[in-house]
Order: structure tokens, then sequence, then C-alpha cells
């Protein structure tokens, strides 16, 4: 993936790259040095959180609710943000079946 998918998040989410980059697992220093394109498991970590904003955003419509639903922490997810949730596999997993449940009108 290049650095511009990486900024691109980061812009739709209104978070600095720091934040985003401890989403991802991506240490700070690495971070600078990836100026061109991410590994593949970087890249695939950006892909996730990618793979969920566009479900938030199907589910949402309003690229504002997106950024206000993703930073905003939720009971059915023990509290956390959907954000912070995206650090996992499992954990993006349970933010895209939340998702479907708001989409479905199953509000929990």
């Amino acid at each position: 993936m290049p650095r511009s998918a990486f900024d691109g998040l980061r812009e739709d989410l209104g978070v600095s790259s720091d934040e985003l980059a401890d989403i991802l697992g991506i240490p700070p220093r690495t971070l600078s040095r990836r100026t061109d394109r991410f590994k593949p498991d970087e890249s695939e970590r950006l892909l996730r959180l990618g793979s969920v904003l566009r479900k938030a955003a199907d589910v949402l419509e309003d690229p504002e609710a997106v950024r206000r639903w993703m930073l905003q922490p939720k009971r059915a997810l023990g509290g956390l943000t959907p954000l912070r949730c995206c650090d996992t596999e499992i954990g993006a997993r349970e933010v895209e079946a939340l998702l479907i449940r708001i989409e479905h009108g199953v509000f929990s």
C-alpha cells in the first residue's frame, strides 16, 4: 500500500499520525521511514481499517457521522472506541458486526 493510503485514513478519521500508527501497530520510527510503500503486513492492517471505514460509510452515509462514530466509545464494544477495536482482526470483525446490526435496525 502506498503511504498516501495511510494519510487518507488519517485525514478521514481526523486523528494524528501517531494515534493511527499506534492502532495499526506501526512504531513511529518505522512510520517515518515509510515514505513510499508499506510492507505487506502493514498494508494488511491498513486494508483492514479501510474496510471497516467503508462499511461505516455505507451504513452511516455521512463522513462526519463516521468520524464521530469511530471515535466514541461503544457499550457494545466493552466501552472501547470502534477505532481502537480495529487494532486486531477479531476487533475489526466485531466492529463490522455492530455496523451490520445498526444497518438492520438492531441497536445494542
